[in-house]
């Protein structure tokens, strides 16, 4: 009778049996993960470039690209064509929002400016509520007196200034950041403003070279906001007080501008100024670019808060990473986007007791724009 193989011969074939079987499972679990990845990608492909609400929302995301420092990413998702085409019309659309002549009026002399000696507890100056919409989360700064609201440039010639220490500096009540500057590479100094600054009815700054008009956010020296394409003297006959160059209006005669939110110029943080009937001042100050906290608001989302609060004009100011709420003693309120915090800024709105007593001075003074190295610190 023949001998009977070795036992352990046996266990190690099943051991091999055991190995083998293992090895197909592994890889049929890959080719299932593989398969329903790549049909998602396709599915997702399809639905993002080929159908109406995809298309929506690949170009609200070109559009908040756009307004970041990497606004050349955008071509992968719309083509460089599409990306220049793009950025072109929103100037052209801009400009036609400034067009229409604002004929809203707000009272000559009203209880705000003048409170009743006899009350108790006067109302305050200024409040600041919270605001939230979908993926964002913002503040809402109101001035009972336009004319408590004067603009502020740096103290130091050769760069900008945050708006916490401009606060801090002239003991401002409030202060919020205003209009846009040179910013190459995004590294700027935040010196070089532009287009226009005035404060307390003096051009400190004249960026306009060959241009005629420009458009401006600004309040004249009745307390009423001006905001909308205007030529200098234009804004000297309508009593200018302080003013910004920056765009865009988004509220004239109590109508707004921006039809929907896919036309809103993207999701970013915003800072924009309007002004109730009543003469209050409302700021509205929207954080983003922070998942989990706040993505950003769309223009439109702005339009429609400040519709709600009352607001009869508004337009935009310098946002994104410049987006800041500063209160007394220079605490900031919001959280600005920025990785480094506050941004050094050429101008900034502030709102004091006295602004009478406030002295800014000019620190472009004989300085020509083309002479001013934006990126120099």
């Amino acid at each position: 009778m023949p001998a009977l193989p070795p036992r352990a011969s046996t266990t190690a074939s099943r051991k091999n049996k055991k190995v083998r079987k293992r090895q197909p499972v592994l890889w049929v679990l890959f080719k299932i993960v593989f398969a329903t990845g790549f049909t998602f990608a396709v599915l997702f492909a399809g639905w993002f470039f080929l159908t109406p609400s995809g298309n929506e929302y690949r170009f609200m995301l070109a559009d908040s690209l756009i307004t970041t420092q990497h606004r050349e990413w955008a071509k992968y998702i719309i083509g460089e064509k599409a990306l220049r085409e793009r950025v072109a019309s929103y100037v052209n659309q801009f400009e036609e929002m400034g067009e229409e002549r604002d004929t809203h009026t707000i009272p000559a002399d009203s209880a705000q400016n003048d409170p009743d000696p006899a009350e108790a507890e006067p109302e305050k100056l200024t409040s600041i509520e919270e605001v939230d919409g979908e993926g964002f989360h913002g503040y809402l700064l109101s001035v009972r007196d336009p004319k408590k609201i004067r603009l502020v440039v740096p103290i130091k010639r050769g760069r900008g200034e945050k708006v916490s220490s401009m606060v801090k500096r002239t003991g401002a009540i409030a202060g919020v950041n205003a209009g846009g500057f040179s910013d190459p590479n995004w590294r700027g100094n935040g010196f070089k403003p532009i287009g226009l600054v005035i404060s307390d009815g003096k051009i400190l700054y004249n960026g306009l070279g060959n241009k005629n008009s420009v458009q401006i956010v600004g309040i004249d020296k009745n307390g009423k906001m001006l905001a909308g394409k205007y030529s200098i003297d234009e804004l000297m006959e309508l009593g200018i007080s302080e003013a910004v160059s920056f765009s865009p209006r988004i509220i004239v005669n109590g109508k707004g501008l921006i039809p929907n939110r896919a036309q809103g110029w993207g999701i970013a943080p915003r800072t924009v100024m309007g002004q109730r009937e009543d003469g209050t001042i409302l700021f509205l100050l929207i954080d983003g670019r922070q998942p989990g906290y706040s993505i950003g608001a769309t223009l439109y989302d702005a339009q429609e808060i400040l519709l709600e609060h009352g607001a009869v004009i508004a337009a935009n100011l310098d946002g994104g990473s410049s987006t800041v709420l500063v209160t007394e003693n220079g605490e900031i309120v919001n959280k600005p986007s920025s990785s480094s915090g506050e941004r050094y800024l050429p101008t900034g709105f502030l709102v004091f007791d006295d602004p009478d007593a406030v002295e800014v001075p000019n620190i472009w003074a004989g300085l020509k724009p083309s002479e001013i190295d934006a990126g120099k610190w």
